[in-house]
């Protein structure tokens, strides 16, 4: 007996309704996704938008005249300069737009592409990992919905951030079709790395393993931005390799090109189609790199709380470490060359916060060591906040049934934070060290174990942060408000003296309450207050924990 085969027509068809059944459902999972995400969408364009359309209001202010842009121009053509900030062009005609492109692109382009990597894996992995997703697969809904959904999200997300920043820059009145190209570059970095949380998620089993791959891949991607854009004025070959060096090399208000946004698109979308061939191997719930398997009988260390934290974060932790030690290895290595950059230009030294005077090298670098202080209490509102995720997914609970006690579990999981914040300021000061005596060499006295025990002075400001992130969690009132006021605090530290902000102000901002060590002589009296006030959040902390019911 035979079995005629049906037409090519006929088998074409059959294939054209296989692939829209993979999609089956994707219209209600995006209109879901953007219901879920109605605020935090907006939040992210709007504080995007309004802090360049701030930055676009005051920077005349602290800029007046072309004189002032070009002591500011001045500094890009440092390796420093190159390396924190951007490319440096036009330097030899600095005007706002120059700026805004090369010292704020970068800035928001990696504020986009974290905003794109934590959207895509909420919608993907983390709905896996809590259980919601095989709920939804068990109705109507095709293989590749989700993800679809998921990237459709990130689309309306960056495009948001887009319009606002092109309506920030034309309301300062900037030059249309470069505020346009400037903000397209910072939704194309956004899309790209959008896109690699896509593929980390289905690689990864977790939602904390797929987070991770991608931020890793976006530190790459700085660092070696950073890294082009210091060799040489312009950038050079490795500046290429990078995301952020495309959106950059648009060269926005200067000398406007838009063909160096197509890698991007290129990429998002090669990225976007792996992500779907990666889909399609493996199973709900599953990763595609499998976890190594365990001990079957598991250590003392895991026993406790501690151990388990350590255990969960161990990975974070090294890759922080690695990552602060060589940004500070390779500023400490240009120490001496800013040094001599503040003695032919001293108005430098007062825009950076070094010196010119006395020992202007260990100046300049404490002024360095505070922005790496900066970053760990990031990783401190960062490690703090992931307790919570461990409530969310039921992993929380289990500890407590097991006799774990809620008390001792926030206190081991602070310990394990602080514990590890202090390894990171230890790695940027010995990177600072040891940076700037490899450059100087045998006349540089004992740099690097003065800034190794110097950065430990910032240790008890990073507790503050740690606790109130702690209270944050132990009230269940989401951490947004501890966000905006360590932003803020960043963004005070950071542009307070060039956005001439109120002298009440700046004394307020915490990270200045610390002694600008080893430069400056040390005060213990600033450092106990910061110790006594994050004792005082976490004695609030502990109790609001204990009394509240655990996520359900």
């Amino acid at each position: 007996m035979s079995i005629t085969a049906p037409p090519r027509g006929r088998r074409g068809g059959l294939r054209g309704a296989r692939a829209a059944g993979a999609l089956t459902g994707t219209g209600r999972l995006f209109r879901f996704a953007l219901l879920r995400d109605r605020l935090r969408i907006p939040l992210w364009a709007l504080s995007l938008g309004g802090l360049v359309g701030y930055f676009g209001a005051v920077l005349p202010l602290a800029y007046p005249d072309q004189a002032a842009l070009q002591t500011r121009a001045a500094i890009m053509k440092d390796p420093s300069g190159a390396l924190l900030s951007g490319p440096g062009y036009g330097l030899g005609n600095y005007t706002l737009g120059a700026l805004l492109a090369n010292e704020v692109l970068g800035m928001l382009a990696v504020a986009a592409a974290l905003m794109s990597i934590f959207l895509v894996v909420l919608h993907t992995r983390a709905e896996e990992e809590s259980g919601r997703a095989e709920l939804v697969r068990a109705g109507v809904v095709g293989r590749y919905a989700p993800l679809t959904a998921a990237l459709g999200a990130l689309l309306v997300a960056n495009g948001a951030v887009a319009v606002a920043l092109a309506a920030a820059l034309l309301g300062n009145g900037l030059a249309g079709a470069d505020s346009l190209a400037l903000a397209a570059g910072v939704a194309a970095v956004g899309l790209v790395f959008g896109a690699v949380a896509a593929v980390t998620a289905q690689l990864s089993q977790s939602a904390r393993g797929a987070t991770g791959m991608a931020g890793g891949a976006l530190g790459l991607a700085y660092l070696l931005r950073g890294i082009g854009d210091a060799q040489r004025v312009g950038g050079s070959a490795l500046s290429w390799l990078s995301p952020i060096g495309w959106s950059q090399q648009t060269r926005a208000f200067v000398d406007l090109r838009w063909w160096p946004l197509l890698p991007s698109v290129v990429l998002a979308a090669l990225l976007c189609l792996s992500a779907y061939l990666l889909a399609s191997r493996r199973d709900l719930g599953a990763g595609l790199l499998s976890a190594r398997p365990g001990r079957s009988r598991a250590t003392r260390a895991l026993a406790s709380p501690a151990g388990l934290a350590l255990r969960l974060e161990r990975g974070s932790i090294l890759s922080w470490c690695f990552g602060l030690f060589v940004f500070a290895l390779l500023t400490g290595s240009m120490g001496q060359t800013i040094v001599e950059s503040f003695e032919t230009r001293p108005e430098l030294a007062v825009v950076i916060g070094g010196s010119t005077g006395g020992d202007a090298l260990r100046a300049t670098l404490s002024a360095f060591l505070r922005y790496f202080a900066m970053a760990v209490a990031v990783h401190a509102v960062v490690s703090v906040n992931r307790l919570r995720r461990e409530e969310d997914s039921g992993r929380a609970a289990l500890l407590l049934a097991a006799g774990a006690g809620r008390t001792r579990l926030l206190l081991h999981w602070l310990a394990v934070t602080l514990a590890a914040d202090a390894v990171l300021l230890l790695a940027a000061g010995f990177g600072l060290g040891a940076g700037a005596a490899s450059a100087v060499g045998p006349g540089a006295g004992n740099l690097t174990l003065g800034f190794t025990a110097a950065s430990l002075a910032y240790l008890p400001l990073v507790s503050c942060f740690a606790a109130l992130a702690a209270l944050a969690y132990g009230l269940r009132t989401g951490s947004w408000w501890v966000w905006l006021i360590l932003i803020a605090s960043l963004l005070i530290g950071l542009y307070g003296p060039i956005l001439r902000l109120p002298q009440a102000l700046l004394d307020a901002e915490p990270f200045g309450l610390v002694p600008a060590v080893p430069a400056a002589s040390l005060d213990g009296g600033p450092l106990l207050l910061m110790g006594f006030t994050a004792l005082t959040l976490l004695a609030a902390a502990v109790p609001a924990f204990r009394r509240r019911d655990l996520s359900v």
